[in-house]
Protein backbone atom coordinates (compact mmCIF):
# COMPACT_ATOMS: atom_id res chain seq x y z
CA UNK A 1 0.00 0.00 0.00
CA UNK A 2 2.61 2.14 0.73
CA UNK A 3 3.80 2.09 -2.98
CA UNK A 4 0.20 3.00 -4.01
CA UNK A 5 0.47 6.23 -1.17
CA UNK A 6 3.12 7.25 -3.30
CA UNK A 7 2.03 6.97 -6.61
CA UNK A 8 -0.75 8.87 -5.00
CA UNK A 9 1.28 11.88 -3.77
CA UNK A 10 3.39 12.09 -7.41
CA UNK A 11 0.30 12.43 -9.13
CA UNK A 12 -0.45 15.34 -6.89
CA UNK A 13 2.25 16.91 -7.41
CA UNK A 14 2.15 16.58 -11.07
CA UNK A 15 -1.11 18.32 -10.88
CA UNK A 16 -3.61 15.11 -11.57
CA UNK A 17 -7.25 15.92 -10.37
CA UNK A 18 -7.68 14.43 -7.32
CA UNK A 19 -9.62 11.91 -7.73
CA UNK A 20 -7.99 10.22 -10.58
CA UNK A 21 -5.11 10.63 -8.58
CA UNK A 22 -6.48 8.67 -5.99
CA UNK A 23 -8.14 6.24 -8.65
CA UNK A 24 -4.63 5.65 -10.44
CA UNK A 25 -2.86 5.00 -7.03
CA UNK A 26 -5.78 2.70 -5.95
CA UNK A 27 -5.48 0.35 -9.02
CA UNK A 28 -1.94 0.58 -8.34
CA UNK A 29 -2.35 -1.21 -5.70
CA UNK A 30 -4.53 -3.89 -7.02
CA UNK A 31 -1.93 -4.37 -9.89
CA UNK A 32 0.98 -5.03 -7.38
CA UNK A 33 -0.89 -7.32 -5.13
CA UNK A 34 -2.17 -9.21 -7.71
CA UNK A 35 -6.33 -9.02 -6.71
CA UNK A 36 -9.11 -9.35 -8.88
CA UNK A 37 -9.84 -5.82 -10.61
CA UNK A 38 -13.68 -7.32 -10.42
CA UNK A 39 -13.28 -6.39 -6.28
CA UNK A 40 -11.59 -2.81 -7.29
CA UNK A 41 -15.26 -2.31 -9.20
CA UNK A 42 -17.21 -3.83 -6.63
CA UNK A 43 -15.82 -1.34 -3.94
CA UNK A 44 -16.18 1.83 -6.12
CA UNK A 45 -19.73 0.87 -6.92
CA UNK A 46 -20.72 0.07 -3.20
CA UNK A 47 -18.91 3.10 -1.61
CA UNK A 48 -20.62 5.52 -3.68
CA UNK A 49 -23.95 3.67 -2.74
CA UNK A 50 -24.01 4.01 0.28
CA UNK A 51 -27.60 4.99 2.05
CA UNK A 52 -26.14 7.57 4.25
CA UNK A 53 -23.95 9.21 1.81
CA UNK A 54 -26.98 10.01 -0.10
CA UNK A 55 -27.13 12.50 2.50
CA UNK A 56 -24.25 14.59 0.86
CA UNK A 57 -26.00 15.03 -2.59
CA UNK A 58 -29.47 16.03 -1.22
CA UNK A 59 -27.75 18.35 1.70
CA UNK A 60 -25.62 19.99 -1.30
CA UNK A 61 -28.97 20.27 -3.34
CA UNK A 62 -30.61 21.73 -0.59
CA UNK A 63 -28.09 24.13 -0.05
CA UNK A 64 -27.92 25.67 -3.93
CA UNK A 65 -31.93 25.70 -3.67
CA UNK A 66 -31.65 28.05 -0.64
CA UNK A 67 -29.34 30.49 -2.27
CA UNK A 68 -31.62 30.85 -5.39
CA UNK A 69 -34.82 31.13 -3.23
CA UNK A 70 -33.40 34.51 -1.62
CA UNK A 71 -32.52 33.26 1.82
CA UNK A 72 -29.14 34.09 1.79
CA UNK A 73 -29.45 37.90 0.76
CA UNK A 74 -32.52 38.02 3.81
CA UNK A 75 -29.61 36.94 5.91
CA UNK A 76 -27.06 39.11 4.87
CA UNK A 77 -29.84 42.20 5.91
CA UNK A 78 -30.63 40.46 9.27
CA UNK A 79 -26.42 40.59 9.40
CA UNK A 80 -25.80 44.38 8.32
CA UNK A 81 -28.60 45.34 10.97
CA UNK A 82 -27.10 43.55 13.70
CA UNK A 83 -23.33 44.34 13.40
CA UNK A 84 -23.38 47.86 11.10
CA UNK A 85 -22.76 49.42 14.26
CA UNK A 86 -19.14 47.32 14.80
CA UNK A 87 -15.62 48.18 13.24
CA UNK A 88 -15.12 46.65 10.12
CA UNK A 89 -18.68 45.70 10.23
CA UNK A 90 -18.68 44.33 7.09
CA UNK A 91 -16.06 41.85 8.20
CA UNK A 92 -18.76 41.50 11.65
CA UNK A 93 -21.06 40.31 8.51
CA UNK A 94 -19.43 37.61 7.34
CA UNK A 95 -18.85 36.40 10.54
CA UNK A 96 -22.68 36.15 11.64
CA UNK A 97 -23.85 35.12 7.70
CA UNK A 98 -21.31 32.01 7.92
CA UNK A 99 -22.87 30.70 11.37
CA UNK A 100 -26.57 31.64 10.18
CA UNK A 101 -25.36 29.52 6.83
CA UNK A 102 -24.57 26.91 8.49
CA UNK A 103 -27.55 25.28 8.06
CA UNK A 104 -27.68 26.41 4.43
CA UNK A 105 -24.50 25.68 3.14
CA UNK A 106 -22.79 23.25 4.56
CA UNK A 107 -19.40 23.89 2.58
CA UNK A 108 -16.83 26.03 3.83
CA UNK A 109 -15.30 26.45 0.41
CA UNK A 110 -18.92 27.07 -1.06
CA UNK A 111 -19.55 29.72 1.53
CA UNK A 112 -16.55 31.57 1.02
CA UNK A 113 -16.93 32.03 -2.40
CA UNK A 114 -20.56 32.87 -2.20
CA UNK A 115 -20.26 35.75 0.59
CA UNK A 116 -16.35 36.96 -0.97
CA UNK A 117 -19.10 38.00 -3.92
CA UNK A 118 -21.83 39.36 -2.25
CA UNK A 119 -20.18 41.08 -0.13
CA UNK A 120 -16.69 42.01 -1.12
CA UNK A 121 -18.12 44.84 -3.40
CA UNK A 122 -19.39 46.74 -0.41
CA UNK A 123 -15.49 46.17 1.13
CA UNK A 124 -13.88 47.85 -1.39
CA UNK A 125 -16.96 50.35 -1.42
CA UNK A 126 -16.24 51.14 2.34
CA UNK A 127 -12.78 51.28 2.08
CA UNK A 128 -11.55 48.10 3.20
CA UNK A 129 -8.56 46.58 1.55
CA UNK A 130 -8.77 43.77 -0.93
CA UNK A 131 -6.56 41.30 1.20
CA UNK A 132 -8.35 41.81 4.49
CA UNK A 133 -11.87 41.11 2.52
CA UNK A 134 -10.48 38.30 1.15
CA UNK A 135 -9.32 36.57 4.02
CA UNK A 136 -11.84 37.59 6.64
CA UNK A 137 -14.46 36.29 3.89
CA UNK A 138 -12.67 33.14 3.19
CA UNK A 139 -11.49 32.06 6.85
CA UNK A 140 -15.21 32.89 8.03
CA UNK A 141 -16.32 30.45 6.27
CA UNK A 142 -14.67 27.94 7.83
CA UNK A 143 -17.62 28.37 10.36
CA UNK A 144 -20.00 26.53 7.93
CA UNK A 145 -17.56 23.26 8.90
CA UNK A 146 -19.19 22.78 12.76
CA UNK A 147 -22.52 24.36 12.25
CA UNK A 148 -24.75 21.50 11.14
CA UNK A 149 -25.48 20.08 8.74
CA UNK A 150 -21.61 19.87 7.70
CA UNK A 151 -20.85 17.47 4.78
CA UNK A 152 -17.80 16.49 6.67
CA UNK A 153 -19.35 15.53 9.73
CA UNK A 154 -21.55 13.65 7.66
CA UNK A 155 -18.62 11.62 5.82
CA UNK A 156 -16.37 11.53 9.43
CA UNK A 157 -19.75 10.03 10.95
CA UNK A 158 -20.57 7.33 8.02
CA UNK A 159 -16.76 6.26 7.41
CA UNK A 160 -16.01 5.89 10.92
CA UNK A 161 -19.59 4.86 11.90
CA UNK A 162 -20.11 7.53 14.52
CA UNK A 163 -23.80 8.83 15.04
CA UNK A 164 -24.30 11.72 12.63
CA UNK A 165 -26.91 12.95 15.33
CA UNK A 166 -24.29 13.87 18.34
CA UNK A 167 -21.89 15.32 15.84
CA UNK A 168 -24.64 17.50 14.43
CA UNK A 169 -24.79 18.60 18.24
CA UNK A 170 -21.40 18.74 19.31
CA UNK A 171 -20.60 21.35 15.89
CA UNK A 172 -22.54 24.22 17.84
CA UNK A 173 -20.16 24.79 20.73
CA UNK A 174 -16.95 25.24 18.93
CA UNK A 175 -18.91 26.65 15.57
CA UNK A 176 -20.40 29.44 17.71
CA UNK A 177 -16.91 30.18 19.54
CA UNK A 178 -15.25 30.18 16.44
CA UNK A 179 -18.31 32.73 15.06
CA UNK A 180 -17.29 35.16 18.55
CA UNK A 181 -13.58 34.78 18.52
CA UNK A 182 -13.23 35.78 14.41
CA UNK A 183 -15.57 38.57 15.15
CA UNK A 184 -12.89 39.49 18.13
CA UNK A 185 -10.24 39.43 15.78
CA UNK A 186 -12.48 41.96 13.18
CA UNK A 187 -12.57 44.37 15.53
CA UNK A 188 -8.84 44.36 16.50
CA UNK A 189 -8.08 44.17 12.86
CA UNK A 190 -10.50 46.52 11.83
CA UNK A 191 -9.27 49.18 14.62
CA UNK A 192 -5.69 48.76 13.59
CA UNK A 193 -6.36 49.27 10.26
CA UNK A 194 -8.95 52.25 10.44
CA UNK A 195 -12.03 50.45 9.07
CA UNK A 196 -14.53 52.13 10.98
CA UNK A 197 -18.34 51.54 11.18
CA UNK A 198 -20.87 52.09 8.97
CA UNK A 199 -23.35 53.62 11.68
CA UNK A 200 -22.57 55.41 15.19
CA UNK A 201 -25.22 53.21 17.34
CA UNK A 202 -26.54 50.20 17.22
CA UNK A 203 -29.64 49.74 14.77
CA UNK A 204 -33.14 50.13 16.16
CA UNK A 205 -34.90 47.32 17.73
CA UNK A 206 -38.06 47.15 15.09
CA UNK A 207 -35.16 47.37 11.85
CA UNK A 208 -33.39 44.20 13.58
CA UNK A 209 -36.63 42.49 14.45
CA UNK A 210 -38.00 43.09 10.96
CA UNK A 211 -35.08 41.49 9.35
CA UNK A 212 -35.40 38.44 11.39
CA UNK A 213 -39.03 38.07 10.31
CA UNK A 214 -37.85 37.97 7.23
CA UNK A 215 -34.83 35.54 7.24
CA UNK A 216 -36.59 33.37 10.19
CA UNK A 217 -37.62 30.65 7.90
CA UNK A 218 -33.49 30.03 7.06
CA UNK A 219 -32.84 30.03 10.72
CA UNK A 220 -35.38 27.62 11.28
CA UNK A 221 -34.15 25.01 9.55
CA UNK A 222 -30.97 23.77 11.45
CA UNK A 223 -33.50 23.77 14.50
CA UNK A 224 -36.36 21.32 12.17
CA UNK A 225 -33.33 19.23 11.74
CA UNK A 226 -31.80 18.53 14.85
CA UNK A 227 -35.31 18.01 16.46
CA UNK A 228 -36.28 15.77 13.82
CA UNK A 229 -33.20 13.37 13.75
CA UNK A 230 -33.19 13.35 17.75
CA UNK A 231 -36.75 12.08 18.11
CA UNK A 232 -36.25 9.40 15.48
CA UNK A 233 -38.81 11.29 12.79
CA UNK A 234 -36.11 11.08 10.14
CA UNK A 235 -32.62 9.80 9.44
CA UNK A 236 -29.57 11.66 8.47
CA UNK A 237 -29.97 10.59 5.07
CA UNK A 238 -33.96 11.49 5.04
CA UNK A 239 -33.35 14.70 6.74
CA UNK A 240 -31.37 15.35 3.44
CA UNK A 241 -34.80 14.82 1.37
CA UNK A 242 -36.72 17.12 3.99
CA UNK A 243 -34.25 19.81 3.48
CA UNK A 244 -34.58 19.88 -0.15
CA UNK A 245 -38.53 20.01 -0.18
CA UNK A 246 -38.30 22.67 2.29
CA UNK A 247 -36.02 24.78 0.32
CA UNK A 248 -38.50 24.34 -2.28
CA UNK A 249 -41.67 25.53 0.05
CA UNK A 250 -39.48 28.37 1.21
CA UNK A 251 -38.70 29.23 -2.16
CA UNK A 252 -41.77 28.41 -4.27
CA UNK A 253 -44.52 29.64 -1.65
CA UNK A 254 -43.22 31.53 1.16
CA UNK A 255 -40.40 33.79 -0.73
CA UNK A 256 -41.83 33.03 -4.16
CA UNK A 257 -38.35 34.00 -5.76
CA UNK A 258 -37.54 30.65 -7.23
CA UNK A 259 -38.49 30.79 -11.02
CA UNK A 260 -38.04 27.94 -13.57
CA UNK A 261 -34.57 29.25 -15.18
CA UNK A 262 -33.33 29.76 -11.38
CA UNK A 263 -34.18 26.76 -10.83
CA UNK A 264 -33.32 24.99 -13.46
CA UNK A 265 -29.86 26.67 -13.28
CA UNK A 266 -29.56 25.29 -9.36
CA UNK A 267 -30.30 21.60 -10.70
CA UNK A 268 -26.99 22.44 -13.29
CA UNK A 269 -24.76 23.66 -10.90
CA UNK A 270 -25.88 20.92 -8.09
CA UNK A 271 -25.17 18.14 -10.69
CA UNK A 272 -21.71 19.25 -11.14
CA UNK A 273 -20.75 19.57 -7.40
CA UNK A 274 -22.22 16.02 -6.86
CA UNK A 275 -20.35 14.17 -9.69
CA UNK A 276 -17.14 15.19 -8.29
CA UNK A 277 -17.88 14.24 -4.90
CA UNK A 278 -19.32 11.07 -6.36
CA UNK A 279 -16.34 10.39 -8.42
CA UNK A 280 -14.31 11.12 -5.41
CA UNK A 281 -16.39 8.88 -3.06
CA UNK A 282 -15.80 5.88 -5.57
CA UNK A 283 -11.89 5.92 -5.47
CA UNK A 284 -11.78 6.74 -2.31
CA UNK A 285 -13.32 2.90 -1.71
CA UNK A 286 -10.82 1.08 -3.47
CA UNK A 287 -8.07 2.97 -1.37
CA UNK A 288 -9.72 2.13 2.05
CA UNK A 289 -9.53 -1.39 1.06
CA UNK A 290 -5.78 -1.35 0.24
CA UNK A 291 -5.42 0.21 4.19
CA UNK A 292 -7.22 -2.63 5.50
CA UNK A 293 -5.43 -4.89 3.37
CA UNK A 294 -2.11 -4.13 4.30
CA UNK A 295 -3.12 -3.20 8.19
CA UNK A 296 -1.50 0.05 7.87
CA UNK A 297 -3.91 1.49 10.43
CA UNK A 298 -2.10 -1.00 12.90
CA UNK A 299 1.27 0.59 11.90
CA UNK A 300 0.48 3.69 12.03
CA UNK A 301 -0.89 3.18 15.72
CA UNK A 302 1.67 1.57 16.97
CA UNK A 303 4.40 3.94 15.52
CA UNK A 304 2.25 7.26 17.15
CA UNK A 305 1.78 5.32 20.73
CA UNK A 306 5.54 4.21 20.26
CA UNK A 307 6.39 8.35 20.57
CA UNK A 308 4.44 8.99 23.37
CA UNK A 309 1.38 7.28 26.04
CA UNK A 310 0.01 11.18 27.22
CA UNK A 311 -3.66 10.82 24.77
CA UNK A 312 -3.38 14.71 24.85
CA UNK A 313 0.46 15.04 22.73
CA UNK A 314 -0.82 11.80 20.79
CA UNK A 315 -3.40 14.27 19.52
CA UNK A 316 -1.58 17.58 19.52
CA UNK A 317 0.49 15.61 17.02
CA UNK A 318 -2.06 13.95 14.98
CA UNK A 319 -3.94 17.27 14.60
CA UNK A 320 -0.48 18.94 13.42
CA UNK A 321 -0.04 15.87 10.97
CA UNK A 322 -3.75 16.67 9.85
CA UNK A 323 -2.92 20.35 9.31
CA UNK A 324 -0.07 19.07 7.53
CA UNK A 325 -2.44 16.93 5.12
CA UNK A 326 -4.74 19.53 4.71
CA UNK A 327 -2.42 21.49 3.14
CA UNK A 328 -1.82 19.40 0.29
CA UNK A 329 -5.03 17.32 0.07
CA UNK A 330 -8.84 17.78 -0.51
CA UNK A 331 -11.02 17.66 2.58
CA UNK A 332 -13.23 15.19 1.25
CA UNK A 333 -10.39 12.99 0.27
CA UNK A 334 -8.45 13.26 3.92
CA UNK A 335 -11.76 12.54 5.46
CA UNK A 336 -12.33 9.06 3.57
CA UNK A 337 -8.52 8.02 4.09
CA UNK A 338 -7.49 9.15 7.00
CA UNK A 339 -10.74 8.20 9.40
CA UNK A 340 -10.73 4.46 9.36
CA UNK A 341 -6.87 5.19 9.59
CA UNK A 342 -6.91 7.50 12.76
CA UNK A 343 -9.79 7.22 14.76
CA UNK A 344 -9.23 3.68 15.96
CA UNK A 345 -6.14 4.58 17.47
CA UNK A 346 -7.99 7.49 19.18
CA UNK A 347 -10.31 5.47 20.49
CA UNK A 348 -7.86 2.97 21.93
CA UNK A 349 -5.99 6.03 23.44
CA UNK A 350 -9.32 6.93 25.41
CA UNK A 351 -9.97 9.91 23.07
CA UNK A 352 -14.08 10.55 22.33
CA UNK A 353 -14.74 9.64 19.25
CA UNK A 354 -17.36 12.69 18.81
CA UNK A 355 -14.80 14.83 20.16
CA UNK A 356 -12.03 13.59 17.53
CA UNK A 357 -14.62 14.04 14.52
CA UNK A 358 -14.99 18.02 15.51
CA UNK A 359 -11.01 18.46 15.58
CA UNK A 360 -10.29 16.78 12.93
CA UNK A 361 -13.06 17.93 10.72
CA UNK A 362 -12.31 21.09 11.95
CA UNK A 363 -8.54 20.81 11.40
CA UNK A 364 -8.41 19.50 7.41
CA UNK A 365 -10.96 22.07 6.51
CA UNK A 366 -8.83 24.96 7.99
CA UNK A 367 -6.80 23.70 4.65
CA UNK A 368 -9.11 25.33 2.12
CA UNK A 369 -7.77 28.63 3.45
CA UNK A 370 -3.96 27.87 3.52
CA UNK A 371 -1.05 27.16 1.20
CA UNK A 372 -0.56 25.58 -1.59
CA UNK A 373 -3.35 24.41 -2.88
CA UNK A 374 -6.17 25.93 -0.73
CA UNK A 375 -8.95 25.82 -2.92
CA UNK A 376 -11.38 28.65 -0.86
CA UNK A 377 -7.67 30.77 -0.38
CA UNK A 378 -7.52 30.69 -3.93
CA UNK A 379 -10.97 31.35 -4.97
CA UNK A 380 -11.54 34.44 -2.85
CA UNK A 381 -8.07 35.72 -3.66
CA UNK A 382 -9.24 35.06 -7.58
CA UNK A 383 -12.64 37.21 -7.04
CA UNK A 384 -11.22 40.25 -4.78
CA UNK A 385 -8.18 40.82 -7.30
CA UNK A 386 -5.18 40.17 -4.86
CA UNK A 387 -2.17 38.07 -5.06
CA UNK A 388 -2.74 34.97 -2.49
CA UNK A 389 0.16 36.25 -0.21
CA UNK A 390 -1.76 39.19 0.34
CA UNK A 391 -4.60 37.48 1.69
CA UNK A 392 -2.74 35.42 4.01
CA UNK A 393 -0.84 38.39 5.05
CA UNK A 394 -3.85 40.38 6.30
CA UNK A 395 -5.29 37.32 7.41
CA UNK A 396 -3.17 36.23 10.35
CA UNK A 397 -5.49 37.36 13.36
CA UNK A 398 -8.07 35.07 11.45
CA UNK A 399 -5.71 32.00 11.38
CA UNK A 400 -4.85 32.42 14.93
CA UNK A 401 -8.69 32.57 16.19
CA UNK A 402 -9.20 29.11 13.95
CA UNK A 403 -6.20 27.84 15.99
CA UNK A 404 -7.49 28.73 19.45
CA UNK A 405 -11.04 26.66 18.44
CA UNK A 406 -9.26 23.83 17.43
CA UNK A 407 -6.77 23.76 20.81
CA UNK A 408 -10.19 24.62 23.02
CA UNK A 409 -11.81 21.21 21.74
CA UNK A 410 -8.26 19.64 22.55
CA UNK A 411 -8.00 20.86 26.46
CA UNK A 412 -12.13 20.90 27.05
CA UNK A 413 -13.34 18.16 25.56
CA UNK A 414 -16.29 18.07 28.03
CA UNK A 415 -17.32 21.69 26.34
CA UNK A 416 -18.16 19.76 23.02
CA UNK A 417 -19.57 16.75 24.38
CA UNK A 418 -22.09 19.22 26.64
CA UNK A 419 -25.02 19.84 24.12
CA UNK A 420 -24.39 16.13 22.72
CA UNK A 421 -25.02 14.70 26.25
CA UNK A 422 -27.50 16.98 27.53
CA UNK A 423 -29.70 15.82 24.39
CA UNK A 424 -28.58 12.26 23.55
CA UNK A 425 -27.50 11.43 26.76
CA UNK A 426 -24.05 10.49 28.41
Amino acid sequence: MYYAILVFLVLLFLGMPVAFSIGISGLSFFLIRGLPLTVLVQKSISTSQSFTMLAIPLFILAGNLMNSCGITKRLTRFCNACTGHMWGNMGQVSCLLSTLMGGVSGSAAADAAMETRILGPEMLRLGYSRGWAAAINGLSGLIVATIPPSMGLIIFGTVGEVSIGRLFMAGWVPGILMCILLMLATTWSARHFGYKPEHDRPAPFKEILSSFLESVWAMLFPILLIVLIRFGVMSPTESGSFACAYALLVGCVIYRDLTWKTFIQTLRDSVKDVTVITIILAFSGVFGYGVVYDDITVSIANSLTAMTSNPTILLVLVVIFLAICGMFMETTVIALILTPILLPVMRNIGVNEVVFGMIMMTTVTFGVMTPPVGVALYSVSDIMGCPVEETFRYGWPFYLAVVLVILFMIFFPNAVLWLPNLVYGA
